[in-house]
Order: structure tokens, then C-alpha cells, then sequence
């Protein structure tokens, strides 16, 4: 049985009744926190969700474990220790946060091994702003688990985002190389978008477009590919790549700035000008350039 991921909140919701920056607050952090259990006679699995998280032009993925996928089984102690985190998980959400660390630091003392364990560290470290602590929890977490692609994206991705471009990449091939991972486009997407940080243009276009291959939906690659081919001044290229990747919810101010950058190098002013319209509207909080408005 494969992990389940939950659907994205729809536009419809009570929750869009909130000013726009609030709204999107609160989507990452439902996104961020929620937990999976899945329990049948023949699996047992449990998911951190983290489908829509963005960080600096990467994305993190949901860090999956089957319960029984040790040779011989879970011991009590490692099943112990998921009950804890699920549990943990649970508070975290609620928004007791003492609660959670305590759930977590008794899920450590049945198994100290638990990845899972550091995974939801490291996410909870990121929401306190302690950035050095998450990376050594998503490494410890990866180094626990060194053959489940998701806890490797999710380092490579860290690693990504704080300029180590070149070690993250190094993660992303561990990644790839889990075969039972199931969101491989998300490492190419990922592998793709580090690889250009670097101005290592062929293995960031190959990695992008096979991300895109394997699914035309990928935010993260197609959002990479219209600002890499801007970057080219391939502009009408990245204006296909930007529109593609508008119609897949959701928009990111990032998204929409590049848009209208897009039509600026295109000579559409007007164009440009009502992307960061938009923009402004559904984001006030974005900071932007004032491409395509002179500013204003």
C-alpha cells in the first residue's frame, strides 16, 4: 500500500475568507504538520506531509517509513517510538508544542535511532527560526535512514537552501537511487533547480525537463525552467514554462514576479504590470521588485 497524499486545500474553503498572507500562513503550516497513519493487515506506514513546502526554490517531501519494512519487523521499541510521533505530530498541530517535545523525546527513548524522530525535530526547529539546528536534525535524520529517498531529498534540499549547493546534489543522486521512492520528479526538480544555482546548465536542464516528463504538473520544475530560460533569454520558451506552471495551484508570489518579468523582457508592459498587480493583491506581504508597474 502506498502513502497517501492529502489534497490541497481548496480556494472554496472558510479559510479564504482570511486576508491573503494569513491564509497562506496558515495552509504551510496545516500542509507542514499533518501526519498520515495508514493501518491494514498488510501495511503500516506512517507519512510526514509535506507536499506544497517551498523553500528558497526547492521543495521538501514527505518523509515515509513502513512500519514493518526492517528485516524481521519493527521491534516493540521502534513501534513504541511511531505511536509517540504520531501522537507528538498530533500536539504539534493542536499547538502545544511542550507536549509534542515531550511525545518526542520519549519517542527517542524506545528507539534513539528513529528518523522519524529527528524528522519532526528538524520541522520544528524550522518553525522556531533555528536554522543550523534543523540542518543537523534533517542530516541526522537522512544518516538514520540511508536508503529512504524522501529524508534524503528533504537534507539535499537544506543544504540547497543555505548554499551548499554542491553537497546537496550529492544527496539528491542518494535519493534517486532509493527505488522504492515514489515522487522521483520532485528530486529532479529539486536536482535540477541546485544544479543551476551552480551554473551546471546541463545537468539543470536535463534533471528539470525529465522532472517535467515524469510530471507535467511539477510546480517546482516548470516554475525553475521559465526563470532559467529567461535567464537564457529565451523569453518566449519562458513564457510557455510560466504559464504552465501558473495553472497549477498554487501560486507563489515568486511564480507571478517571474511572469511579469517575463512579459517586461517581452515588451508586454501591460501584462507585466497586472501580474504584479496580482501579485500585490493576493500577497501584500511579498516583497517584489515593481517589475512591469514602475514600482508603485
Amino acid at each position: 500500500m502506498s502513502a497517501m497524499l492529502l489534497p490541497e486545500v481548496p480556494r472554496s474553503t472558510a479559510s479564504n475568507r482570511l486576508p491573503a498572507a494569513p491564509r497562506v500562513r496558515a495552509v504551510r503550516t496545516i500542509v507542514l504538520l499533518t501526519v498520515v497513519v495508514l493501518a491494514a493487515s498488510a501495511c503500516n506506514r506512517l507519512s510526514f506531509i509535506r507536499p506544497n513546502m517551498e523553500r528558497k526554490g526547492f521543495k521538501q517531501t514527505a518523509v515515509d517509513y513502513d512500519i514493518g519494512d526492517k528485516r524481521g519487523g519493527r521491534s516493540g521499541g521502534e513501534a513504541s517510538a511511531l505511536g509517540r510521533i504520531q501522537s507528538a505530530q498530533s500536539h504539534l498541530m493542536a499547538g502545544d508544542r511542550d507536549k509534542a517535545r515531550s511525545e518526542i523525546k520519549q519517542a527517542l527513548q524506545f528507539d534513539s535511532k528513529s528518523a522519524e524522530a529527528y524528522s519532526l525535530l528538524a520541522v520544528m526547529a524550522e518553525q522556531d527560526g533555528n536554522n543550523a539546528q534543523a540542518g543537523a536534525h534533517y542530516r541526522k535524520a537522512a544518516e538514520l535512514a540511508p536508503d529512504r529517498g524522501a529524508a534524503l531529498n528533504n537534507y539535499g534540499v537544506w543544504l540547497c537552501a543555505n548554499n551548499r549547493a554542491s553537497e546537496g546534489l550529492t544527496w539528491f543522486d542518494k535519493a534517486l537511487a532509493d527505488p522504492r521512492y515514489g515522487t522521483p520528479a520532485v528530486v529532479l526538480a529539486n536536482s535540477g533547480a541546485c544544479a543551476d544555482t551552480l551554473g551546471q546548465g546541463e545537468r539543470a536542464d536535463r534533471d528539470l525537463r525529465l522532472a517535467i516528463s515524469l510530471e507535467p504538473t511539477n510546480a517546482m520544475a516548470l516554475g525553475a525552467m521559465a526563470k532559467r530560460q529567461l535567464r537564457l533569454g529565451n523569453a518566449f520558451e519562458a513564457r510557455a514554462f510560466s504559464e504552465r506552471r501558473l495553472a497549477v495551484e498554487p501560486v507563489t508570489p515568486e511564480a507571478l514576479m517571474t511572469a511579469s518579468q517575463i512579459e517586461q523582457k517581452l515588451g508586454d508592459t501591460a501584462a507585466a504590470a497586472r501580474y504584479v498587480q496580482r501579485m500585490r493583491a493576493e500577497f501584500p506581504d511579498a516583497q517584489g521588485s515593481g517589475t512591469g508597474d514602475g514600482g508603485r
